[in-house]
């Protein structure tokens, strides 16, 4: 199994209709057919720690039974709409792929 973690940072301006409108972007990369499942959230308000890392706006967690699924996740015409869609949003955005064991 493959699990991409993605954190965004979006500009300030972003109102909070344009966020709503970016959650159900997220929400629609669920759909996919090559994704087995899928989660977003906001930065928990867990205490400042040395090793915390939360200043992001948003985290999306989607797992694939593979690394070939994932591979065609990135190029499926679905995600090319989310990109081009709130790519100008964001400040900036973190990717870490996982291959996970058992």
């Amino acid at each position: 199994m493959v699990r991409h973690s993605v954190f965004f940072w979006l500009n300030e301006d972003v109102s909070d209709e344009q966020r709503a409108s970016f959650e159900g972007g997220l929400q629609a990369l669920f759909e996919i057919d090559v994704v087995e499942k899928g989660n977003f959230g906001k930065a928990a308000a867990t205490p400042e720690r040395p090793v915390t890392q939360n200043s992001f706006d948003y985290s999306l967690f989607l797992e694939f039974d593979s690394v070939e699924q994932h591979n065609a996740y990135q190029v499926h015409p679905e995600h090319t709409v989310f990109v081009e869609s709130f790519g100008s949003w964001f400040k900036e955005v973190r990717v870490y792929d996982t291959e996970m064991k058992g």
